[in-house]
């Protein structure tokens, strides 16, 4: 059994990716259509946490929450709690894929991005992964939310499909608070909230190049490509993020 590390009031789950890619794996096989999701909390996460309380219901009910982000490893490094690694929605994904060739079969729903987005995406996953299969897909219209007029119709369309894993890119919070609302009405055996993922694998949207991964600053690059829509959030977060690891680190308490 794998640890739960406790940070800035979110409940880590201490896996690598491997180990958490296998554990969506056996979701996927389990015979009963039970929606489990997964939630990975980057920079931007951990500052809405602190204030939004229909976000901190869903990841107090997700199955899998996972780090996404360099700073909030190394936060976890400097705090003492030492989380194993990176499990980002935007690796998940593709690793997940890569792992289901062994067991093929996979069967797939994307919900999210603009319109069309998701045809395009879905068109790489069956070109770049063959042993996954598409099911559907679909890209609700802005301000989609459980109150949503169409959002019965979304619900049957996915619950028609049944597919072993959902893939929600509306966006956070919106994606964690809508799972969390639906989980019970959902016929999927596993849901990730992944962001972006949705639109990098279209190409819609490019990822930050690997050495800027690799220093902790794709947000650098999201923001340079975005920003109109990025720059206020990434400042406000990087004006509280510090402060809340300051806090952590004054009332840090033994893993």
């Amino acid at each position: 059994m794998h640890k739960r590390l406790k940070m800035f009031g979110i409940d880590f789950d201490a896996l690598t990716m491997p180990e958490a890619v296998a554990k969506v794996l056996l979701w996927s096989e389990e015979p009963d259509y039970r929606c489990r999701y997964l939630v990975t909390p980057n920079v931007d996460h951990v500052v809405k946490f602190q204030t939004d309380q229909a976000l901190r219901a869903a990841y107090r009910d997700a199955a899998m929450v996972t780090v996404d982000g360099k700073p909030v490893l190394w936060a976890s490094r400097l705090l003492g709690k030492s989380l194993p690694g990176l499990v980002a929605g935007s690796d998940f994904c593709p690793a997940l894929f890569d792992a289901a060739k062994t067991k093929p079969g996979l069967r797939v729903f994307l919900l999210g991005a603009a319109e069309g987005v998701a045809v395009r995406a879905a068109e790489t996953i069956s070109r770049r992964w063959p042993w996954v299969t598409v099911v559907g897909c679909y890209s609700p219209p802005m301000g989609f939310n459980a109150q949503s007029a169409e959002n019965r119709q979304v619900l049957d369309m996915i619950n028609q499909a049944k597919p072993d894993v959902l893939l929600i890119g509306l966006g956070a919070p919106k994606q964690e608070i809508w799972v969390h609302a639906m989980q019970d009405q959902l016929q999927v055996k596993a849901a990730l909230c992944i962001g972006a993922t949705i639109d990098f694998l279209a190409g819609e949207k490019m990822r930050a190049p690997k050495f800027l991964r690799t220093l902790g600053l794709e947000w650098l690059h999201r923001m340079l490509s975005e920003p109109k829509r990025l720059a206020g959030r990434y400042w406000h977060d990087a004006k509280v993020f510090p402060r809340l690891v300051l806090r952590e680190f004054i009332n840090k308490t033994p893993t």
